[in-house]
């Protein structure tokens, strides 16, 4: 494999440019990946047909896809057993389906010693205690799994040691960490562990710089990848309206969606925070990235950012009922940098998000895309300063049918949601 240089405070791979030897090696005959120009009359059209990239793969490879579930997620940081139990507590009562343990359960994750067949605490992360298949067991108990991460360190010289522990624990998933991307051998080896992890029914969510091809395809266990500049880096929301419709095309993106960290004030607005669950797909969705169960215990090392307790506002409700999956995407209203605004269907129930940029606009929703000869109930989320609550966002109920219209003065960098029922 090669001795690889990271770095110690991000854990990215320090990359150096081989100019001379072979860049590709196959023995002939072989068949080259596909490569692909996707046009269209605009952005939003691009993004309504992504299906592209992801059908140019093979069909499914896994004959029983029913231990795949997609869900949404929340990071439990205190890495403690107590923590744990609040926070499956936490998403048994908010339709959540998944917690994850992020790095420091198996020691210093950018040290080579770190050895992820063991529960050894990072001490700088946590003073524990951790107790794995207690939790995992308690997790099973309330319908909910865990995730763990580990650290590409880790995975490239124990991952066929690891994936039979983890089963053996009750671990529904793993977060692939700090990759190695680019190369085709670093290409090969991750598709590979893909593979593997589907033999012992695991999901993947792979994070850094690994980008979507569509492998998820044939291999649907691999639910969504980070390749995106997300919340983790306090990107404002002209940054997020770039990513929406240039990156987001190739596939799932996981943006770790934050929501009472300071930072949501500099990236855009909390209902933009809200919007962010419809307009960024991830068949794995991050909730509250720097927020914890009301019952876990306080972390203040400062590790995890700007940690807050998540509360009881009122708009949570929309957390709580958005899915992960969709069967149809409409895009509203599109301009890369500026607005996007964005529906997309389950079932019966229709789900709008709405990010604007610097320039505050007039949004004029048309909702023709709605069955005809049918009443809606639509549930509006936005931005409103005077809401004394700690988010300011004001809920109204409006009745909608598929010729109504619907103007939204929507300020600079501010947002909107919206869930839509039939009455």
């Amino acid at each position: 494999m090669g001795k690889q240089e990271q770095d110690t405070i991000s854990g990215a791979i320090i990359s150096k440019r081989v100019e001379v030897g072979d860049k590709v090696h196959k023995k002939l005959p072989f068949q080259s990946p596909w490569r692909v120009v996707m046009m269209a009359k605009n952005e939003g059209e691009l993004l309504e047909n992504n299906y592209l990239i992801q059908n140019l793969n093979d069909p499914s490879a896994i004959a029983d896809e029913s231990w795949i579930k997609p869900g949404k997620v929340l990071r439990e940081t205190t890495l403690t057993t107590q923590g744990a139990y609040a926070a499956i507590d936490f998403v048994a009562e908010h339709n959540m389906q998944y917690i994850m343990f992020d790095a420091g359960w198996y020691g210093d994750e950018m040290k080579n010693s770190s050895d992820a067949t063991t529960v050894t605490l990072d001490p700088k992360r946590s003073k524990g205690p951790l107790d794995m298949e207690a939790v995992t067991a308690y997790g099973k108990e309330k319908g909910i799994g865990l995730i763990l991460y580990i650290n590409r360190r880790a995975l490239e010289k124990q991952i066929d040691e690891v994936l039979p522990l983890l089963k053996k624990w009750g671990v529904a998933g793993i977060k692939y960490g700090f990759v190695r991307v680019g190369d085709q051998d670093a290409t090969a080896w991750m598709h590979e562990a893909v593979k593997k992890t589907a033999q012992y029914e695991m999901i993947i969510d792979v994070h850094d710089e690994y980008r979507p091809t569509g492998f998820s395809r044939t291999y649907p266990n691999f639910l969504t990848q980070e390749g995106i500049r997300g919340d983790e880096e306090s990107v404002p929301n002209a940054h997020t309206l770039i990513s929406m419709f240039t990156r987001t095309l190739a596939g799932a993106s996981d943006n770790t969606v934050c929501y009472y960290s300071s930072r949501v004030n500099t990236m855009g607005s909390h209902a933009s925070q809200l919007a962010k669950t419809v307009c960024i797909f991830s068949p794995l969705q991050f909730l509250y990235w720097y927020d914890k169960a009301p019952l876990a215990p306080v972390k203040e090392d400062g590790l995890w950012g700007d940690t807050k307790t998540i509360g009881n506002e009122p708009e949570l409700e929309f957390f709580d009922s958005v899915p992960t999956t969709w069967d149809e995407t409409k895009v509203l209203e599109a301009e890369i940098g500026e607005i996007g605004v964005i529906a997309r269907r389950k079932g019966n129930d229709w789900y709008i998000g709405g990010i604007n940029g610097e320039a505050a606009r007039n949004v004029l929703l048309d909702f023709s895309f709605l069955d005809e000869n049918q009443s809606y109930k639509a549930k509006l989320y936005t931005d409103d300063e005077t809401i004394e609550t700690r988010t300011h966002v004001k809920i109204e109920t409006i009745e909608v049918s598929n010729k109504s219209k619907l103007n939204l003065n929507v300020k600079s960098n501010n947002g909107f949601a919206m869930r839509i029922t039939k009455l």
